[in-house]
């Protein structure tokens, strides 16, 4: 579970699921719900046997409205399997039709003249006589007839695309490049500081390199911190994720006063994600608050250029600080929280 959650630091991962988790709305929600396929126009032969039915029921009262056998002829053979049937059904139940006109139909649709019943009278000059065999015809297409909701589709995907920026301008971005007064902000400051700090040369040391190294850096404001990088291999395989964010807090009111930070290590060879807690001297001093974070990792004091060891089954973390500041003048206790924090994060498959 824990793995789980830390993959979905990645904002490429929730993008991935945002993804997915729209194209499932689109199709169940969307597609069936709110504008279900609707076919129209389909031929005779393709309806429902009750349907068959009523567009012979159709068919008759046209036939006697205009007297034309050979339309008549030609609606019937586009019925096609289940005519036979459903004229008799309307034989047997002829409803608001009367016999006659039923058995007129019948002999002009199937050249079987019925002897039962007297010819029936239709429209003068009009002699009903068998057709002959006729071109079945498409039903005539029924004009849907547009919805509010269809009306308002422009409307509900330019909301739709409004809603999506704000979206990502929150999550992807949140709030940590710029603001509109070109005021610097805490995030600004902890990325110049990230920009200017050195990475360690493990090569002049003789030492195997690392397969990657990130800097994390962190400036009191900036209350969503919260870093997260992709670790591959050489070849480009994805071999796990490490970050760093933060984990503890003191006191009330805006910014955050930090007093610990998460590094985390997943591994995906490994069945959990390895964690170590960061802390303030404070912190790291109160033993009410060490035995308290120690549910999250194994507690750690964060010193200028100490360096701290995470091991999964096929991958070693070595983060080491960088820089590191308290806030000074507050009215906490000195060495409480940080004002500052770069954090170098070096990678070694095992």
């Amino acid at each position: 579970m824990n793995a789980i959650l830390e993959r979905l630091k990645n904002p490429l991962v929730l993008a991935v699921i945002a993804f997915v988790v729209g194209l499932l709305i689109g199709w169940l929600v969307i597609g069936w719900g709110l504008w279900p396929v609707k076919f129209v126009g389909a031929y005779p032969q393709h309806l429902l046997y009750e349907q068959k039915v009523e567009y012979l029921r159709t068919s008759i009262e046209a036939f006697g409205q205009n007297g034309d056998p050979a339309k008549a002829k030609a609606r019937y053979d586009a019925v096609g399997e289940g005519a036979e049937k459903a004229l008799t059904e309307i034989v047997q139940k002829p409803g608001g039709l009367s016999p006659e006109l039923i058995m007129a139909f019948s002999m002009v649709a199937t050249g079987k003249a019925p002897t039962e019943v007297a010819p029936v009278q239709l429209t003068p000059g009009v002699e009903v006589t068998p057709a002959a065999e006729a071109t079945p015809k498409p039903a005539e297409p029924v004009e849907e007839k547009k919805s509010l909701l269809s009306s308002l589709w422009p409307v509900l995907c330019l909301l739709a695309l409004v809603l999506a920026g704000i979206l990502v301008y929150v999550f992807l971005l949140r709030g940590r490049n710029f603001k509109k007064t070109g005021e610097v902000t805490p995030a600004m400051e902890a990325e110049e500081a990230r920009r200017q700090a050195t990475y360690t040369d493990y090569s002049t040391s003789g030492s195997e390199l690392p397969i990657a190294q990130f800097m994390a850096s962190y400036k009191l404001g900036d209350d969503l911190f919260d870093d997260s990088f992709s670790i591959d291999s050489a070849s480009g395989e994805f071999l796990g994720e490490c970050g760093v964010g933060i984990s503890d807090t003191m006191g009330v009111g805006d910014p955050k006063k930090v007093t610990a930070f998460e590094v985390w290590l997943f591994d995906k060879n490994d069945i959990q994600t390895v964690t170590k807690v960061l802390m303030s001297y404070h912190a790291f001093q109160d033993a009410a608050t060490r035995q308290r974070l120690e549910a999250k990792g194994e507690p750690v004091l964060a010193e200028p250029g100490s360096e701290t060891v995470l091991e999964t089954q096929t991958l070693q973390l070595v983060a080491r600080v960088i820089n590191m500041a308290y806030t000074q003048g507050s009215a906490l206790p000195p060495d409480s929280h940080f004002d500052t924090l770069v954090l170098e994060i070096a990678i070694w498959q095992k």
